[in-house]
């Protein structure tokens, strides 16, 4: 069977659009046969490729989808391939760019590398979100960063709860419901603490808290979070990953626990700016401060 690629692309971006088009003539070059999405096709505008719905079937049989943009970029990649399990390789075009796994100079690098298969895959943990209002179910989604009820006009009255035991009630601005990966995206700007992506935990980060026992908290990943807007106050409002949004009337519950499926991200081989550790990646990303530092006494 030929070796297939789905590439996504920010088409807001002429720089994007330009890098796509490199991408795709070097897959094309290679052999490969590469699909892009039907919404993008008009705007690259590339020699043999083939032009797919932008749905769940557009990353069937696909050995991989690369992405470049931003993060939001990838989490609308995500969509698509995390029901068939096709891992995503990021090419970050954004600003920060947690979720990509290359930068625009090494984009030559990343094709080769993937047409010479050398890139190992990662599971990164998902949560599975369901909003209820009196047994009537509200959502039923998902979200790779974060689910976050938030408020619309007023402050938000809301209790919660870990493992069907309540917590606090807080008036606040929202809470997050964070996994690992999301742990340096909304939540991080909420004070939230960074987790390493292969520490498995669910975070909960309560948003301008009035409330004295408002502190970011990290829990098992088999524990169940839950948010409940209190019943004769200002409704709400859930979004996750910034791209679903849900209406949540006073009284609505939303339950997070640990998603059912990952979502699979693809890491390369032999690419000097990629694959670094992940405190690495924390350094560059947020330009940290590390001069002084002279690392183990060797014997």
């Amino acid at each position: 069977m030929k070796r297939t690629v789905l590439v996504a692309v920010h088409t807001g971006r002429d720089a994007a659009v330009e890098s796509a088009r490199l991408v795709i003539n070097r897959l094309v070059d290679a052999g490969i046969a590469v699909r892009v999405l039907e919404s993008e096709f008009g705007e690259i505008g590339c020699r043999g490729v083939e032009s797919v719905p932008g749905d769940p079937g557009a990353v069937k049989d696909a050995e991989v989808m690369m992405v470049l943009g931003g993060d939001g970029t990838l989490l609308r990649a995500a969509e698509l391939a995390r029901p068939a399990g096709t891992p995503l390789l990021g090419v970050n075009l954004g600003h920060v760019g947690f979720l990509a796994e290359a930068e625009v100079a090494d984009l030559a690098a990343a094709v080769d590398s993937v047409v010479a298969g050398r890139y190992d895959v990662e599971e990164r943990m998902t949560i599975d979100v369901l909003a209820r209002l009196n047994g009537r179910v509200l959502a039923d989604t998902w979200a790779l960063n974060e689910a976050t009820v938030e408020k619309q006009e007023r402050m938000l009255e809301v209790v919660a709860e870990i493992d069907g035991r309540p917590l606090s009630r807080w008036g606040c601005d929202g809470v997050i419901c964070a996994t690992p990966t999301g742990s340096t995206a909304y939540a991080f700007s909420a004070g939230g603490p960074v987790v390493w992506p292969e520490v498995e935990a669910l975070l909960m980060v309560p948003i301008s808290a009035h409330a004295l026992f408002a502190r970011p908290l990290v829990v098992s990943p088999r524990s169940t979070l839950a948010v409940e807007i209190l019943p004769d106050t200002p409704g709400g409002v859930l979004w996750c990953d910034g791209r679903r949004r849900f209406e949540l009337p006073s009284g609505s519950r939303v339950e997070v626990r640990r998603g059912a499926d990952p979502v699979r991200l693809a890491r390369l081989h032999g690419v000097e700016s990629t694959g670094a550790p992940f405190t690495d990646r924390l350094v560059a990303k947020f330009e940290l401060p590390v001069q002084g530092w002279r690392g183990r006494v060797r014997p």
